[in-house]
């Protein structure tokens, strides 16, 4: 009898409540598969479903990110030898459904998939050598899972425009000027850096702000600036009967951390007022 293989993308919580997810094909530079695919959307499953989870940081093991698709599974589906189960499958956009921070670190090559995940993630951390490219037009292919709406209201519709009909390749350097990336962090700061500050989030930010503040960042791309205004009064009459408002105001009164349940958690009393 065989062990079972190392999985395709590992897993590991912090104390403070951080998962740290790795796609770890290294030999392939983390190339994507349907077995990665598959694991990926269950793994996020699980860390939505679970209260201990306030954040996420998404890496690869090894030089890259990921490059995209396996060229094996491409050469497969463009062949029509072993065709892609589309229809089959989940929505390749978790990440943007996901109701916690997801911050991704950029150690390497990011390209098709894996410049839709990363550019999914709610904050981007990459280091300077970095290869970023879309590369569906190099393949004959469309901008995929929605990249055509994320990109632009990234970087503007002139470069999303030149990202995506090129293909061609930026660095990270480039990638924050344009603000595809969030920060830049040398190789070997780059992952204690984008979880340091995924463990500032889940020390200090409510989980059930930080859920309701996504869903605003989602719902307004498509209001007007007053419907975006009405919809914030309404979500805020919310929050405000939640117990984190009290207790954020208590911790800040107090001057301690606040003690935030994680979503799906019954919220702790509140610590009561210094006589």
């Amino acid at each position: 009898m065989t062990e079972n293989p190392t999985p395709v993308i590992l897993t590991e919580l912090n104390p403070d409540g951080v998962m740290l997810l790795t796609l770890n094909r290294p030999e392939r530079h983390n190339a994507w598969t349907l077995e990665m695919e598959l694991l990926y959307n269950e793994l996020f499953d699980r860390a939505e479903a679970d209260p201990r989870v306030r954040a996420v940081v998404l890496t690869g093991a090894g030089r890259s990110f990921c490059p995209g698709m396996d060229m094996s599974v491409l050469d497969g589906a463009s062949s029509g030898a072993r065709p892609w189960p589309t229809g089959q499958l989940p929505p390749r956009t978790r990440p943007m459904t996901f109701p916690k921070p997801v911050v991704a670190a950029v150690n390497g090559a990011c390209a098709g998939i894996g410049f839709n995940q990363a550019l999914m993630c709610d904050v981007r951390f990459a280091v300077p050598h970095a290869k970023f490219a879309a590369a569906f037009s190099a393949r004959g292919l469309v901008a995929e899972d929605g990249v055509s709406w994320i990109l632009p209201r990234l970087v503007g519709h002139g470069n999303a425009a030149d990202l995506l009909l090129s293909s061609r390749r930026v660095t990270g350097t480039e990638a924050l000027s344009m603000g595809l990336v969030n920060r830049l962090a040398e190789p070997e700061e780059l992952l204690p850096a984008a979880l340091a500050y995924a463990t500032e989030l889940a020390r200090t930010a409510s989980p059930y702000a930080m859920s309701l503040i996504k869903r605003q960042l989602a719902d307004d791309q498509a209001r007007t600036f007053t419907e975006s205004s009405d919809s914030a009064a309404a979500l805020l009459a919310v929050a405000k009967r939640a117990p984190d408002y009290r207790e954020g105001v208590l911790s800040f009164i107090e001057r301690r951390r606040p003690q935030f349940a994680g979503l799906g958690e019954t919220a702790p009393e509140p610590a009561e007022s210094a006589s």
